[in-house]
């Protein structure tokens, strides 16, 4: 019996020490996130700044210095990105930055959730407002991307929400006019609530979080609306139901079809976890909030 406990003892030990030495072995996240407009391959960057008022690309440089130190490469990439979104919307009245769910490096036309955009546009369209979409890709497709992703859904990684609030913040100081919503779906939720926290005081930014991990929860603050169903069921993802989604996995396992559908990590099944737009009481919830906040006078 000692022996048995010993043997577990040590299989815990060593499980916290290999996954230490991946985090610490790991290359820094700290890394620029990158951008492109909806249904677009390009990541939005420039290299020619002419037409850029000087005090316009002062402050890029400044908020790159903050937030990369003297890292010449990554500071050189952000000012790029974001003078580049910044002349893509400079005559819109809405962008809406979109982070998808999983490991952070998808676009929102791959994903489950796809029609979203379609429906949440038209919204905004008919209140009057001239709309921009951009993918934000929080990750780069690789195994130290997925860390970082899972360091920052721990609430271990606080750069990427620092580094959304940066940019959404010199966006809306740059263009007095500009609006902003931080769209996020299921993982996508934690930088957005990270950054929306930092971005308390800024009244031109808001937050649609649809389906976010149990532990993430910035409901209480003004302009964000957070959803943990569609209408239907409660989303076994974000209430942290885990029974629900291990029958719903045993179940799909010997061939026993979901009532409701939802998954994550495109693999696991989750009931309910499923913000596509086809749900009404999904569409009357977020047509609320957007004519409450986005209808043009």
């Amino acid at each position: 019996m000692v022996s048995q406990v010993r043997k577990v003892q040590i299989g815990v030990l060593l499980t916290i020490a290999i996954s230490m030495v991946i985090v610490l072995c790991a290359p820094s996240t700290v890394v620029p996130a990158k951008a492109s407009e909806m249904g677009q391959y390009e990541i939005l960057a420039i290299s020619d700044f002419s037409g850029i008022p000087q005090e316009v690309i002062d402050d890029a440089v400044s908020r790159a210095a903050t937030l990369f130190g003297e890292n010449e490469e990554k500071c050189s990439d952000f000012v790029s990105q974001v003078l580049a979104l910044y002349k893509e919307a400079k005559d819109v009245d809405v962008l809406v930055i979109v982070n998808s769910g999983g490991w952070g490096w998808s676009a929102i036309a791959e994903s489950n959730e796809k029609e979203l955009a379609p429906g949440i546009d038209g919204i905004l369209t008919e209140l009057g407002n001239k709309t921009l979409w951009i993918d934000y890709f929080r990750t780069d497709n690789s195994f130290f991307g997925a860390i970082g992703e899972f360091m920052m859904a721990l609430g271990t990684n606080p750069t990427r929400a620092q580094e959304l609030a940066a940019r959404t913040t010199f966006l809306t100081n740059n263009l007095p006019d500009l609006k902003v919503i931080l769209l996020g779906i299921s993982n996508g939720c934690t930088i957005c609530s990270g950054a929306m926290a930092l971005l308390a005081e800024n009244e031109r930014v808001y937050s649609i979080q649809l389906g976010p991990p149990v532990w993430n929860n910035n409901s209480h603050m003004e302009r964000v609306l957070l959803l943990r169903t569609n209408g239907t069921v409660p989303d076994s993802f974000s209430h942290g139901d885990m029974l629900t989604i291990l029958r719903a996995n045993l179940q799909s396992a010997f061939g026993i079809s979901q009532e409701y559908g939802g998954d994550i990590l495109l693999y696991i099944g989750a009931p309910g976890h499923d913000y596509d737009w086809t749900y009404d009481w999904l569409k009357l919830q977020i047509n609320n909030y957007l004519t409450e906040y986005f209808k043009v006078n």
